[in-house]
This record gives structure tokens, sequence and C-alpha cells, in this order.
């Protein structure tokens, strides 16, 4: 019910609850009221919501890097293509109770404003911690912050590790929707994780033809765990190849996901598939470190995709030349390719163009695409807004008061 438009509130004797003569005087100028409350949406409610819908996660991912490409987006850093910025830690902290550093021992901001069909602006903040598995809880503890991109007030808080989660698979699968091979069969897994799990999901509901998955893990409880999820949630597939070798996962796969953990000392420790491994017309995509020859990758008839060339571009600055030593993701070896010369920057292709249909998207059988995912906050808080709306309409979650009017405004 609307308030009271009263001529003169501080002459009014009684008021409705919660207002004030300031806070009508308010509500008469700007015509909006300065109550604000937040959706929180724990895990259980974001389940409720579809977070695990595979389906839909990869048509909202379809959509994100289109408006990517389109340019209506706004992430961290100058150049608003930043990924976040990152609290880490001194190796041997000198004040007593600091952190120590370790792997993926770190805090991150991640913000972001995704335009297009979402117009939402919000961050990704987390923690991380290898050492948290010893304790029965995820490596990374997320959260995604929405906000009104008017206000600039607060409208949802949301348990954010399945929304990364399935963001995470979903990008990669924008790939298999657009470039895999329609009778793809065979799927190659490095690193079957949790996430991995998912992203097996998501490809084996894209191309329903997948029958076989091979795995390169390094425990057999990670892959004994990954053979169960599959089991249960990817019913095409019939057969499970347990590999001892990355050349024995490599040869003969369709679709690669290359995922493992992200790795420390420089790129001659990241996972390594040599060009005569690769099955023609292989889809290679690498969520986690990957690294292969140069020579297929400057063969002109080999594809060379990316999430987002400016992303790219933008840490090439942040971790200046030689990029790929530093920072694992495979799109950077391209980036210092161009450097040195060796490759023309056009041969870095984005998948939203190809989404949008301005470069076409695979033009042979027997062509190998290579993918690289770095992975984006736009995606977070994308998909965090269309489960905060399919929340609203189902009535799921709990509303939290942030004030009904602000003490200082």
């Amino acid at each position: 019910m609307s308030p009271p438009i009263l001529e003169d509130p501080e002459a009014a004797t009684t008021l409705p609850d919660g207002l004030s003569p300031k806070k009508i005087r308010g509500i008469i100028m700007t015509g909006i009221e300065p109550k604000v409350d937040i959706l929180w949406m724990n895990e259980a409610d974001m389940l409720k919501a579809g977070v695990n819908d595979v389906i839909a996660c990869t048509d909202c991912m379809e959509e994100v890097v289109k408006t990517l490409d389109n340019g209506d987006y706004r992430m961290g850093g100058e150049t608003g293509n930043s990924h976040g910025c990152m609290v880490q830690f001194p190796k041997e902290p000198e004040f007593e109770g600091m952190p120590k550093d370790g792997p993926d021992r770190r805090f991150m901001a991640m913000p972001a404003y995704i335009g297009g069909p979402f117009k939402m602006a919000g961050v990704k903040w987390y923690g991380s911690n290898v050492e948290n598995r010893e304790k029965g809880l995820p490596r990374s503890i997320l959260m995604t912050v929405l906000n009104d991109k008017d206000t600039g007030a607060p409208i949802a808080f949301q348990s954010a590790n399945l929304i990364s989660a399935y963001r995470t698979a979903a990008i990669p699968g924008v790939g298999v929707k657009r470039l895999a091979r329609k009778d793809a069969k065979v799927l190659g897994i490095v690193g079957p994780g949790f996430i991995n799990s998912i992203t097996a999901e998501t490809f084996c509901a894209l191309r329903p033809s997948i029958d076989t998955i091979k795995i390169k893990g390094r425990g057999r409880p990670a892959i004994d765990r990954f053979i169960e999820y599959c089991k249960a949630h990817c019913p095409n597939v019939k057969n499970y190849i347990v590999c001892d070798t990355l050349e024995e996962c490599t040869r003969d796969s369709d679709i690669m996901n290359f995922g493992t953990s992200t790795p420390t000392g420089g790129q001659e420790t990241y996972p390594f598939i040599d060009s005569s491994w690769i099955k023609p017309g292989a889809l290679i995509c690498a969520v986690g470190a990957l690294n292969t020859p140069e020579d297929i990758l400057l063969d002109p008839k080999t594809k060379l995709v990316v999430d987002n060339t400016r992303m790219y571009d933008t840490w090439a600055k942040e971790y200046p030349y030689p990029t790929f030593e530093k920072w694992f993701i495979f799109g950077s070896k391209f980036t210092d390719m161009i450097h040195d010369g060796k490759m023309d920057k056009s041969r870095m292709e984005d998948i939203g163009a190809i989404c949008n249909g301005k470069i076409p998207g695979r033009t042979s059988d027997d062509q190998i695409i290579f993918y690289s995912i770095g992975g984006m906050p736009v995606e977070d808080v994308a998909w965090g807004k269309v489960l905060y709306e399919k929340a609203l309409k189902m009535g799921i979650g709990t509303k939290l008061n942030l004030w009904d009017a602000p003490y200082l405004h």
C-alpha cells in the first residue's frame, strides 16, 4: 500500500508505522521509497532456482559472450577488463596471525557490470585455501552480491559455489554447442575434479552422441567419484576408460577438456599434449592449464578461440611478457606468440563474435579447434541475475532488511 502524501508531514500527529516526516519528504521529492531489502539465497535456494540446469546455464553464457562481443560490459581495472583483484600473502609473514602463502591461498574480489539482457552489477567475492579439503570444505568458498545498476543498492546475496561451478562448465559448453562436431562420440577429461564432472554433464547434454569418456587424473578416488557422478548424470555414456598418460587420453578424443588445478613454477609444469596425438576435427577446451607445440597453433587450418580477447590483452599488461610463463591460461600463449611476431592478432578469435555470426565457427569436419577459457565475473553476475529473478517468481529465498530509511543520506 502506498504511504499517504501529506501537505505538511511535520504537522501530522500520527504517521503509519515505519514512516517519519523525513522519510515522507524523501518520497514526495523523489517518488522512490528508500527502504532496501536484500534477498538472501543459500545453497538450497540456489538449487531450487535451477542453478544446476546445465542447458539453461549454457544458454545464459551464450548471451553473456554475445554481450561481451558487443562491448556492453565492464569489469575492474582501467580498461574495464581485469579478471579481479587478489589479496595474496607473503611466503614468510612478519606479523603474527597473517596467513602464509600456499597453493590457492588468496582472497579475491571480482566486480562486474553486464548489460545486454541482464543489466546488472555485482561482485563475486571469495577466499581460497587448498588446505580446506582437510576440513571437509571446498577449496574456495564463494559469494555473489547483486546490485541495482542505478542506485548501487544490494538486491541479492547468494551462495555462489554452484553459480561459479556451473557457469565454469557452461562457458566451454558454449564452445561445444558452437564448435564441436555434431557426431562427437569420445570425450577426454584431464583433471576429474568436481568442476570437470559438471563439465562432462554439460558436454553430454549438448552432444548426446557422446558414448565414451576417457579420464586422466592423479588419484583413483577422484577418478572413481567422477565416474560415479557421470553414471548418474550422463545416461548416454556407456564406456569409461581410465588413462595412464595424456597421450592415451588425447588420442581419438573428439572433445577434450583440461581442468586441472592451477600449477605453479612455469609453463614446463603445465599438462603437455603433442600435436601428433590430436585427432583431426577435435575441439580442445582449456579451462585449466594446457601446453602444446607452437607448430599446430601456427598452422592456419587450426582455429584459435578465446572467451574474451580484451581480457587476454589486459592479462598481457598485468603479467608482462612472457605472460604464459607466469599465467597458466592457454590463450596467454597466443598473446606471447603475437608479441613475438609469430602470429597475427586476427588469429585469436572471440567465441562471442562466432555466436553473433560475425565470423564463422567450425569450417570443416577435420578442423582442429583450441578454445581457451579464462572465466569472468560477468558470468557469475549474469547467472546470478537469472536465478534471482526465478527466485522472486517462485518465492524462494529469505528477505533481509538493510534499512527502512537510511540514517545518513
